[in-house]
């Protein structure tokens, strides 16, 4: 198909890829020609006429916004360099637009010098253009009489930049829509430049935006006099390709039929065409602006190859679906000729192969046709983009199995009951387990949770179902019991198993230690004692060496608000007397826990302080001290505030405590300055910080919650969040971390997008936890309970009992009843604990293109004046038609799609 300007049947579809790549610049749209030298009448050097070079232009890198739309041009001859140099960031002139278009078109057949001798005097443009603008005014791109008044008394009309209103008039016209265009210049554009568009551009730029074409700029302006750069015109041109019949004499576009080292074989035309490829190949996709690598290049789909001698210089998958249908039915048997008979249903048909027919079986591994056993289920699959319909791949799905065999073990699914093996051949199989398996290890009888990936086993399998598996070597397991004893040299543990007999392990040699509450636990964090030891779970390896101890109760006894009576600094014994005046004595040693006004307790400073007198919490096993705590604040809630007598009560667990201040205190509330007495009451949940003495109020802290949606991570432990769009940061070294689970964590664990409960002590935060987030479609709702369907598919029956919140449509309500069949909502826990729906958005859009640099999406504006037509996308949105999951980059323009948004951010896309 060629361009012309009387040319009825022009597609409107071209124009849309063309004019809607380059007029949404801001977007990134748009493209260039790069044309010959021609200096000579006060012109300067363009680019010259030579062929784009085999490597990358040197001023093109790789990962260029634009480099897929440069190269794909220039192999294909449209656009040329200069000596290696493509200079995407110039401006584009007239001329070199015009050509750019004659080219694009596949026009230049059309040229004749001898016209182009009959340009305007004021047309002066460099000896190469001239046949081109000549065949440009011939064909009615341009204008001439509109021509005849361009300024050209400081550049010449061929090196003049293009603008957007230009090139908005000559795409117009190639459309043939000139009188289309002229009869709406009398009506606004709606953009706020409007007076700045000429009268006789209005009707091609309103034209432009009914026909979804053209998209304003920032600030809803089309700014008709901006200039067009090389980079954004190649892309804008290369885009049109995908919406045009227009061929190419190097540019094949066909189905993979062949993919070996160095080789693509494409059927094109109904004939197989070989191209080579190597490292240096360019691989792209339609739907993505960055390059991919040869192994998105999938037998079967449309792939478009730019080349020359059978030579791949580019290559473009062009749809990513491959074009084969499958046949399912019951194997009979092979026949003569290169066939074989299969039942489908009741009919009995036949199927040809040949020589490039693959046979698989149900795992995946390539098998010959004699193992194929009659009644067996197999899959034919054929191409669908020939005549033929070549059976490209014959698969077993289901056959009868009989065998012995040796292997490791791939993978263990307990909730489908298979197991996946690589066999002695080194093929993968999978077959089904029931609760007959019989598991063994040096005649002890195994369970399936002692399967890890990688076990060496022996095993038989009968019917396809898994009858025996044996342990070739020793596996990893569990055992539990009370921590007795660490060996001197922290190379031993013994142990008292569950049930009553001592037993002793080797360590590996960093054996890790899981506690909760303490980070990066150590083996002297550890309680030994024969009576009231650590109850702790040990991961033994196959060696049968402890390889974890993870603490899961400990029996210490607490003794709080004891006084000071004595301590010997050498012999490590402290004396104190409990509440009722009764005398305690203790030893500590170095794994005793400390705690005092310090960020990093010692012993030697702990042993400063205690003087007679002093107030401590602690915590003991028999007369072994496990912690020791200087009482320098009180955690509890306000009973009192007395002004007048200058004192504070606290309740303190079970007991309430008053302490005086002289001078008021220090009061510290998170997110506000300046706090004072008077913005605390009655029942504030505080930590009250006492003076060096221990007998006066310091500091007050009240102790707060809030929520967060994490933004980074930043060094040392600092992270970055926002609340209601405001952005704060702290760090979260000190704090206690806990995931979704309860489960300790490290701060690195964090990730931007997590929902985190912060409790603040003050302005210190002293505890994160990872608050669940459940996206979902709610399918059933009653007073009590609300059935999710969430985005993996699975459905959920959620009892919701205490108080809950439905944030919906900016209102917050106290009953489940006010969502609704249908409604999509972000489950989560609040700071009180309260369940918390928040119900999302909905939007009803036209999907125009995606942003795969800024992860948004455009979407087609409803008038000249909307914009809000740009939305950012979540970080694991969404996008589906029905049951069937999708890619964002999967959908077409014009698609209609419903948005449903969070914070103005799409966590799902619906294709309509």
């Amino acid at each position: 198909m060629t361009f012309k300007y009387n040319n009825p049947s022009h597609s409107k579809k071209v124009v849309s890829a063309v004019l809607a790549g380059m007029m949404a610049l801001s977007a990134g749209g748009a493209a260039m020609a790069a044309e010959s030298t021609e200096t000579g009448q006060g012109q300067t050097a363009a680019i010259t006429n030579t062929a784009a070079p085999t490597g990358l232009f040197s001023d093109i890198k790789v990962g260029y916004w634009a480099e897929k739309h440069v190269y794909k041009l220039a192999y294909q001859g449209i656009l040329l360099g200069n000596n290696g140099l493509f200079r995407p960031g110039d401006a584009v002139t007239q001329q070199e637009a015009v050509t750019m278009a004659i080219r694009f078109m596949n026009q230049e057949g059309q040229l004749n010098n001898d016209t182009a001798a009959a340009l305007p005097t004021n047309m002066e443009v460099g000896n190469y253009f001239k046949p081109y603008v000549a065949l440009a005014l011939q064909l009615g791109l341009i204008d001439k009489t509109e021509e005849s008044t361009v300024d050209v008394s400081k550049t010449s009309w061929g090196q003049k930049p293009a603008s957007r209103e230009w090139i908005t008039k000559l795409l117009i016209r190639s459309l043939d829509k000139d009188a289309e265009a002229k009869a709406q210049n009398n009506q606004s554009t709606g953009f706020a430049d409007n007076a700045s568009i000429s009268e006789s551009g209005k009707g091609y730029v309103n034209l432009a935006v009914s026909l979804d074409l053209a998209k304003g700029v920032e600030g809803n302006k089309f700014n008709p006099t901006g200039s067009v750069t090389r980079a954004q015109l190649a892309t804008f041109f290369s885009r049109g390709e995908s919406l045009t019949d227009t061929t190419y004499p190097n540019t094949s576009t066909g189905y993979v039929t062949g993919l070996k080292d160095g080789q693509i074989t494409l059927v094109v035309d109904g004939k197989a065409v070989n191209f080579a490829v190597n490292s240096s190949t360019p691989y792209f996709t339609k739907d993505s602006e960055t390059r991919a690598s040869a192994t998105d290049v999938k037998l079967y789909t449309k792939v478009m190859v730019v080349g020359s001698a059978g030579g791949a210089s580019y290559v473009e998958v062009v749809d990513a679906t491959p074009q084969v249908e499958s046949v399912e039915g019951t194997f009979a048997r092979s026949l003569s000729g290169n066939k074989i008979g299969i039942f489908v249903g009741e009919n009995y048909e036949t199927y040809s192969y040949d020589e490039a027919t693959a046979f698989i079986d149900q795992n995946g591994n390539a098998i010959k046709l004699s193992d194929i056993t009659a009644d067996s289920i197999i899959e034919v699959q054929r191409e669908t983009f020939s005549a033929d319909k070549k059976t490209v791949a014959i698969r077993v799905k289901s056959g009868i199995v009989n065998k012995s065999d040796n292997g490791v073990i791939a993978e263990v699914s307990t909730s489908g009951k298979t197991i996946k093996l690589v066999n002695a051949a080194g093929a993968t199989e999978q077959f089904a387990y029931n609760d007959n398996l019989l598991i063994t290890y040096q005649n002890r009888i195994m369970s399936v949770a002692d399967l890890k990936a990688g076990n060496a086993v022996k095993y038989t399998v009968k019917d396809s179902v898994l009858q025996t598996i044996t342990l070739s070597q020793g596996v990893e397991q569990s055992v539990r019991g009370t921590l007795v004893e660490i060996g001197g040299n922290q190379s031993t543990l013994t142990f008292k198993r569950e049930g009553g007999s001592l037993e002793a392990k080797l360590l590996t040699e960093k054996p890790e230690v899981i506690i909760n509450g303490i980070q990066d636990a150590t083996l002297n964090d550890l309680i030994t004692d024969a009576t009231n030891g650590d109850q702790v779970e040990l991961s033994l390896n196959s060696d049968d060496q402890v390889t974890r101890i993870q603490v899961i109760g400990r029996q210490m006894e607490p003794m709080n608000g004891v006084t000071v009576v004595s301590y010997n600094s050498k012999t490590k014994v402290l004396t104190v007397l409990d509440n009722n005046k009764k005398p305690f004595v203790f030893t500590l040693d170095e794994k005793t826990k400390l705690d005092y006004n310090t960020t990093k307790p010692t012993l030697a400073g702990l042993e400063s302080i205690l003087n007679d007198g002093r107030k401590l919490d602690l915590t003991y096993v028999g007369t072994r001290a496990l912690s020791v705590k200087v009482i320098y604040k009180y955690e509890g809630t306000i009973s009192n505030i007395d002004t007048t007598g200058r004192k504070i009560s606290v309740l303190s667990g079970n007991q309430t405590i008053t302490v005086p201040y002289t001078t008021a205190p220090t009061v510290e509330i998170y997110n506000k300055s300046g706090a004072s007495l008077g913005d605390l009451k009655i029942g504030d949940q505080v930590t009250v910080t006492l003076g060096a003495n221990q007998d006066v109020v310091q500091k007050v802290a009240l102790n707060t919650v809030a929520q967060f949606e994490v933004v980074a991570l930043e060094a040392n432990s600092r992270i970055r969040v926002k609340s209601d769009l405001l952005t704060s940061q702290f760090y979260v070294d000190q704090a206690v971390l806990t995931g979704e689970s309860g489960q300790t964590i490290t701060p690195s664990q964090l990730t931007a997008g997590n929902l985190i409960n912060v409790t603040f002590e003050g302005a210190t935060p002293k505890a994160v936890q990872v608050v669940k987030r459940t996206l979902a479609e709610v399918t059933a709702v009653d007073a009590s309970s609300v059935t999710l369907k969430q985005f993996n598919g699975q459905t959920e029956t959620v009892p919701v009992s205490g108080s809950v919140k439905v944030v919906k449509s900016g209102s917050t309500l106290t009953s489940l009843t006010s969502l609704t069949v249908g409604d999509r909502v972000e489950m989560t826990k609040d700071t009180d604990n309260s369940t918390r729906f928040r119900v999302l958005t909905v939007m009803s859009k036209q999907f125009w293109s995606y942003d795969g640099v800024g992860n948004q999406i455009l979407v087609k504006r409803e008038t000249t004046a909307d914009t809000n037509y740009r939305f950012a996308l979540g970080s694991s949105v969404f996008v589906h038609q029905g049951d069937n999951t999708l890619s964002v980059q999967s959908l077409r323009d014009n698609d209609n799609i419903v948005l449903y948004l969070l914070n103005n951010v799409i966590l799902e896309i619906q294709k309509q």
